[in-house]
This record gives C-alpha cells, sequence and structure tokens, in this order.
C-alpha cells in the first residue's frame, strides 16, 4: 500500500555518494564482501561524508550459494542506517542496469579471481560518468591505469576465507581512505579521474573495438581466398 511504501520518498540523497553493485549473484561475485565488517560498513553509511549503497542482481534458481548471500545481505537490514542507506533492488534486467550504470558516482565489483570473464557492466558505468572500484579480474587490468579508479589486488589464492579477509578490508580502506575524502572534499582530482575514465575506457572498451579485434586478430586468420 501507500502507506506501506512511504518510506521510500525519504530514502537516498542525490547529493550522497552513491555507489553501486549489480549483476547476477553468483557465489565468486562475493556479493557480502561489502558488509563484511558490519561496523566499518555502518560507520560509512551514517558518517558526516556519507555513503549510499544501490544492489541488484539475480541468484541462478539451482545457486544456492548465490542465495545465501542476497539472504545474508538481508539480515543486516536492522543494524543502524543500513535499512535507509543500502537498497536491494528487485527483478534486476537490462532497463535496471542502464539506469543504474547511469545513476551511480562508484561502480563495485569484487569477483574471486581469476573467476570474472570480463565485467560489462563496469565498462559502461565508465562510460557514463561513474568510476570503478573493482577487483584486478576480468577487463580491469587492462583498463586501470592508477588514475581512472582504482584498483585490489587479483592475486588468486586457494586460501578464501584468507583471501576474501584481505580483500574486504582493501575495499574498506579504499572507501574510507581514498574514494570517500576524493568525493566531498576534493572535487576537482574527482572530475579528473572522471575524465581519464572517459578517455581511457570509452575508446578502448566499445563495440567498435570488439569488432575491429575480431576483424582483425580473429578472422583474417582463418579467412581464406574465395575461388
Amino acid at each position: 500500500t501507500d502507506a506501506e511504501l512511504g518510506w521510500t520518498d525519504s530514502v537516498f540523497d542525490p547529493e550522497v555518494l552513491t555507489i553501486g553493485f549489480a549483476r547476477r549473484v553468483a557465489t565468486y561475485k562475493r556479493l557480502t564482501l561489502m558488509m563484511s565488517d558490519p561496523e566499518r560498513a555502518v560507520r560509512l553509511l551514517e558518517s558526516d561524508r556519507p555513503i549510499q549503497i544501490l544492489i541488484a542482481g539475480k541468484a541462478h534458481p539451482r545457486d544456492d550459494g548465490g542465495k545465501g548471500l542476497i539472504q545474508a545481505l538481508f539480515q543486516q537490514r536492522g543494524r543502524g542506517p543500513v535499512g535507509s542507506r543500502v537498497i536491494f533492488l528487485q527483478d534486476y534486467d537490462l532497463a535496471m542496469g542502464a539506469r543504474l550504470t547511469r545513476g551511480c558516482d562508484v561502480w563495485v565489483n569484487v569477483p574471486r579471481p581469476p573467476l570474472e570473464a570480463s565485467g560489462t557492466s563496469g565498462m559502461k558505468s565508465a562510460m557514463n560518468g561513474g568510476l570503478n572500484l573493482s577487483v584486478l579480474d576480468g577487463w580491469w587490468p587492462e583498463a586501470h591505469d592508477g588514475t581512472n579508479g582504482w584498483a585490489i589486488s587479483g592475486d588468486v589464492d586457494d586460501d578464501h576465507a584468507g583471501q576474501d579477509g584481505r580483500d574486504g578490508a582493501e575495499l574498506y580502506r579504499l572507501l574510507e581512505e581514498e574514494v570517500v575524502p576524493t568525493y566531498y572534499d576534493a572535487r576537482a582530482e574527482w572530475l579528473s579521474r572522471v575524465r581519464r575514465a572517459l578517455i581511457t575506457c570509452g575508446p578502448q572498451f566499445g563495440a567498435g573495438r570488439m569488432v575491429g579485434d575480431y576483424v582483425e586478430r580473429m578472422y583474417s586468420r582463418v579467412a581464406s581466398p574465395v575461388s
């Protein structure tokens, strides 16, 4: 009812740093890494320079691990400002993905290396003026140059628990020490990073480059003269 949904009118603030995480919720995507340290997460959400997080995704019906990640996220709803600063959007599809990649300031991608195939949502975010904070896996090792976003180690580690702990700590460190201060206190630097992302990612990760690579690197190798 309208009364039950009334709280949505006051959720989120267009002036607050908005972080997006949207994709197929497979276990290796590590959805809950952003909430791996609840106390630090709450401090980020309710500080005088707060963040707000938009999450969207679907787990495969047979992926119990992926569904468990969503359930674990929902268990945090009662912690302080989580209910008003973290939103999970249902029925993730292409239309919702387009709106998210246009509307988020930072796009987070934290897959477990080396399992990321590409990361096309991060490419779309960069082309819409967003900055990526991503594990160096998939497309990001080629795209990241130190000035166009932020990176977390892409080293492979069979100790998944230890890896999650290190990557989660680095995610929080980057948010606390670099992303948030730059957004609120150094807008010129922020805009410089946005420009660098547009310059470095836009031409290199579009359909034009894809077609060119296929023609030059693949089709030319198998082409045979036509008799």
